[in-house]
């Protein structure tokens, strides 16, 4: 039965006020040929105990990351998830409190953004976090969105360096109205990070900013001391994007590097592998391009009786403050992804992260000592600093071995043949804390077997 609110009145009422006769009258612009006139060939409807078990059925036949060894990343990462985050997180205030239209009376809510933001701006060394956006791609484009405001769209050139996300990328074009002629590509040099001479002929006056992503896409380590140093001398911002948060648990964040844009993938901090999401979109800055942050910022100030009270600061939501003029179109935050991230960092306190992020960088480069010496197999960027993620090369294709291996219950990793032509051949491979001893060495077995 369909749920159609609407009487025949309130139709005839509401087609009276727009001023056509009829709803087929409506949808006339659609062409005949476009439109359905007959009933969809769908199923004769279940019971609601027999779809629940068809549903069930359907899902057995996935193989997620929790019912085998994962080795693939290339965005998403398979941490632990602390029990406490999830039932934390399932405390009514938390999980009804969608977001802080009344702040007056939002102040748990309001305090949990604070503290993660707060976070956000000290494990990054800068000085201002937003209360978060939808996930790191969104972050990434809103980023570059800022950079071109903050010269008053007076540099309209924004330079890609070396391996940012693929993903990221698609939806930084998206955001644009000519992408074509606002992005400039700089490819990555042979050792897998920018190409730094190529870098230095893309810059110029018209330059508003260069977008790095580090670790980079392939896992590596860029030099954002020389990336700085170039900005510098060109008068442009140094803005990085990030798809590993834990990476900076060990090495130096980019913000003491000097970077004035700081964005990336919160996922790695309380939320699971999940299909695609939720996830979080991390937005850092300096206090001086702070009006020209999208989203809501909180700050900690005192009522009349000298008590803490939580506030929002900044709100550049375009819905009710300058629509079409607005610094941004987004239109919310993913708070409780958020608090997760928030309540996941308090949980591992700044020793627990970095033992953290330590063993997954040592497991790392365990397992790529072990793959290097299978024969056929090399690392094309071997001689680079990565993190907990790292590039193969094969000598068959890295579909084939991900199938083989797969069939074998291991989830081998991300082929990179997904995302550019000709690399058929290449396999990103990711470490993390739950690859135990044992899934590694059953890893290098199966591995050498698939490669046979």
């Amino acid at each position: 039965m369909r749920y159609l609110p609407h009487t025949p009145d309130d139709v005839r009422e509401m087609l009276d006020v727009i001023g056509v006769k009829s709803v087929d009258e409506l949808f006339g612009s659609i062409p005949e040929t476009l439109k359905l006139n007959r009933p969809m060939d769908l199923p004769t409807a279940l019971p609601e105990c027999r779809l629940r078990f068809e549903l069930e059925k359907l899902a057995s036949v996935n193989r997620d990351a929790g019912s085998m060894p994962c080795f693939a990343g290339a965005g998403i990462y398979n941490h632990y998830v602390p029990a406490a985050v999830g039932q934390l997180l399932l405390r009514s205030e938390f999980y009804t409190a969608y977001t802080p239209y009344q702040p007056e009376v939002s102040q748990g809510t309001l305090q949990a953004i604070f503290e993660y933001q707060t976070m956000m701006a000290r494990y990054l060394a800068m000085e201002v976090s937003n209360a978060s956006l939808y996930d790191g791609s969104t972050a990434t484009a809103e980023a570059v969105g800022m950079a071109l405001r903050i010269f008053k769209n007076k540099r309209p050139v924004v330079v890609i360096a070396g391996h940012v996300h693929p993903e990221y990328l698609d939806v930084v074009r998206s955001y644009l109205t000519h992408p074509e002629e606002t992005l400039r590509l700089v490819p990555g040099g042979s050792d897998g990070r920018v190409d730094m001479a190529a870098l230095d002929a893309a810059m110029g006056p018209e330059v508003s900013a260069i977008l790095v992503q580090h670790p980079n896409f392939l896992g590596l380590l860029e030099d954002l001391a020389r990336l700085r140093e170039t900005a510098t001398k060109h008068e442009s911002l140094l803005v990085t994007t990030f798809s590993e948060a834990l990476a900076f648990g060990l090495i130096k964040a980019p913000g003491a590097f000097g970077a004035d844009i700081v964005v990336g993938e919160g996922q790695s901090f309380g939320m699971p592998v999940s299909f695609g999401g939720p996830l979080l979109g991390v937005m850092t800055t300096r206090k001086a391009h702070v009006r020209s942050m999208p989203g809501r910022v909180v700050g900690l100030t005192s009522d009349r009786h000298g008590n803490d009270a939580f506030c929002v600061t900044l709100s550049t939501r375009e819905q009710h403050i300058r629509r079409e003029k607005a610094t941004s179109n987004i239109c919310t935050n993913e708070g409780l992804c958020a608090l997760s991230a928030a309540i996941y960092l308090s949980l591992l306190g700044n020793d627990g992260l970095s033992k953290l992020a330590r063993l997954n960088h040592h497991a790392s480069r365990h397992l790529a000592g072990r793959l290097a010496a299978i024969p056929g197999v090399s690392l094309p960027f071997g001689q680079s600093p990565w993190f907990n993620e790292f590039a193969v090369d094969l000598p068959i294709s890295a579909a084939e071995l991900c199938r083989r291996m797969a069939d074998g219950g291991i989830l081998a990793g991300v082929p990179l043949s997904r995302f550019e032509p000709g690399q058929e051949r290449r396999l990103l491979v990711a470490v993390t804390e739950l690859c135990s001893g044992s899934e590694i060495e059953r890893y290098v077995a199966a591995f050498g077997a698939a490669c046979a």
